[in-house]
């Protein structure tokens, strides 16, 4: 009798458990399966297409957030919304008379976005698109790009050389270097675009054109980067060049890990530095299709010589509503020959100057001393 009220006890037991585990197992069933990249007609998993990745997340995490990797829900709808009303405050008729110095941003109109007010070249907002939602990775809303834990370049080592002095943003050269065209950034020279859009690593510029076309072939991958007319070619399944030859973009060079496209890249010329590394810096770049509309990006920086340990950051590229074209930059345009011809005549004004005779100091009184008077 034990016996059998001991199996009866523990079938009563078990019975709940099982029907417990139902609801599980069902869920598990229903659950979507990994995403799995369509393929080429070669084989590959297929990145090909138009990506952007314009957002208003930056590449470095603004103080406030501190360690704050995720934005909060309500954080996100007010950025976004502020956005809104920034187009609609930008876009009204600016005065084309304006004095020469930009006045004090109005409204939600960001400063940076407030040029078209008065300084030459400036653009109404309407022709900028530097992104209309807060970047999500996995879902999150980031506060960051790079993933490091306080949203920032690590320290540089004790020692490490100072940083080259070259722009971060793709060319040195910039504003006071007017000697001659080849002191001018590259990307004012229309030779590669002026923010970091090619990379690498690849990071939306804050303006505009913010937009790539992936093409595959067995053997590389090519993107094509809408800012301005840049091409980076992976070589797949090949070496880096042996020599010290630095071509624009470095040399890359990739591999297929499984679904997962990986990009390294050595061989990174000076003028394309990023926070200060170039000789010794090494990227690897990860592209992943992760969803039909998500095109995940990873990149990890090296440089033995500047920091302790890899660091890096991620986002998600979403499609791009339309095709790349043209993007009709060319050195030699007017405004080189313009910022060139106003720094000559600065300085036959300022040659001038310094060879006129001095004028005479005025006597007591306010008066000029007549010509031969004592």
């Amino acid at each position: 009798m034990k016996r059998a009220a001991f199996f009866v006890a523990t079938a009563l037991c078990a019975a709940p458990l099982a029907l417990a585990a139902l609801p599980f197992e069902a869920a598990a069933q229903t659950r979507p399966a990994p995403y799995k990249a369509p393929r080429t007609a070669f084989g590959q998993p297929d990145l090909g297409g138009y990506w952007s990745n314009s957002t208003l997340t930056p590449m470095l995490r603004p103080a406030k957030y501190g360690d704050r990797l995720v934005h909060t829900e309500d954080e996100v709808k007010a950025m976004e919304q502020a956005v809104i009303q920034e187009v609609e405050e930008g876009n009204k008729p600016t005065d084309p008379n304006a004095p020469a110095e930009a006045p004090p941003p109005a409204g939600n109109v960001r400063p940076e976005f407030a040029a078209a007010g008065g300084d030459v070249g400036g653009y109404n907002r309407g022709w900028l698109d530097p992104g209309h939602s807060v970047m999500r990775v996995r879902g999150e809303p980031r506060t960051s790009l790079l993933t490091t834990p306080n949203g920032q370049p690590p320290k540089r080592k004790a020692g490490a050389p100072a940083p080259a002095g070259l722009s971060r943003t793709g060319g040195g050269g910039g504003m006071g270097s007017f000697d001659n065209p080849e002191n001018r950034s590259l990307g004012e020279r229309c030779i590669i675009g002026f923010g970091r859009n090619a990379g690498p690593p690849m990071f939306p510029n804050g303006f505009y054109n913010n937009n790539y076309q992936f093409v595959q072939s067995p053997t590389t991958v090519s993107i094509l980067v809408e800012m301005n007319h840049d091409a980076r070619i992976i070589r797949l399944n090949d070496k880096h060049r042996a020599d010290n030859v630095r071509p624009y973009f470095g040399d890359s060079i990739g591999w297929w890990d499984g679904d997962t496209l990986v990009v390294e890249t050595t061989h990174i010329p000076q003028r394309q530095a990023f926070m200060g590394s170039w000789e010794n810096l090494k990227v690897t770049e990860r592209f992943t299709r992760v969803a039909k509309d998500r095109l995940h990006y990873a990149f990890t920086v090296e440089d033995p010589t500047l920091w302790d340990q890899p660091w890096g950051g991620e986002y998600e590229m979403s499609p791009l509503d339309g095709v790349i074209y043209e993007y009709a930059c060319h050195e030699g345009n007017y405004a080189l020959e313009g910022i060139l011809g106003g720094a000559r005549q600065e300085e036959r004004d300022k040659a001038a100057a310094a060879a006129a005779p001095a004028k005479p100091a005025p006597a007591k009184g306010g008066k000029v001393p007549a010509k031969g008077a004592d």
